[in-house]
């Protein structure tokens, strides 16, 4: 099966915020998890995307650039975007068919504007998605704190279908290039 890890916007100013915005919640933990993930995937010959947002630091300098700590591959493929949605304007979709990916592991930020809308995208274009609860963040709402906010996405997004193609919710301590949506069909 061929598959691909997916980080969203593990930028150096949303990870860390700036003077308008908070850090995410539970940076480090998520910095920590998305290396985890890096390094797995690493292992299992599964190669790494990452997806930047032009909006952050205004698409330039260090603030832009993925985050310091993170242990970015050499060999990665790298798209910028300039809509919530990843897919969106991006060759993204066009390099996963083109690499007949059917299974993707998705991490980044934040929960509930870019992963929930790559997540969602993922499915209904064919693909396999498993959302690494642990490994994605936010900051918070007016009305929700940012841990509410992953706890209701990562609810929210397990099981998640669109009839062919669904969503899991697995973290990053498992097996995660392994998938497991089969059991559910």
């Amino acid at each position: 099966m061929n598959q691909t890890l997916l980080v969203i916007d593990a930028q150096q100013e949303l990870i860390d915020g700036n003077q308008e915005e908070s850090a995410v919640f539970n940076k480090a933990q998520l910095i920590t998890n998305i290396n985890l993930l890096i390094e797995k995937a690493r292992e299992a010959n599964v190669p790494v995307v990452f997806v930047r947002d032009l909006d952050v630091a205004e698409g330039i300098g260090k603030g832009f650039q993925i985050h310091d700590e993170i242990n970015v591959p050499t060999d990665i493929k790298l798209f910028d975007k300039k809509a919530t949605n990843s897919f969106h304007g991006t060759g993204l979709l066009n390099h996963l068919r083109t690499q007949e990916i059917e299974h993707i592991v998705i991490a980044g930020c934040k929960t509930q504007h870019c992963i929930d809308s790559a997540v969602r995208t993922a499915t209904i274009s064919g693909f396999d998605v498993t959302l690494v609860g642990d490994a994605h963040s936010t900051t918070a709402s007016d009305f929700l704190s940012a841990e509410q906010i992953i706890k209701h996405h990562n609810e929210t997004l397990h099981g998640h279908y669109n009839v062919e193609n669904f969503s899991i919710v697995r973290k990053s301590g498992e097996d995660l290039f392994l998938p497991t949506h089969d059991s559910y069909r």
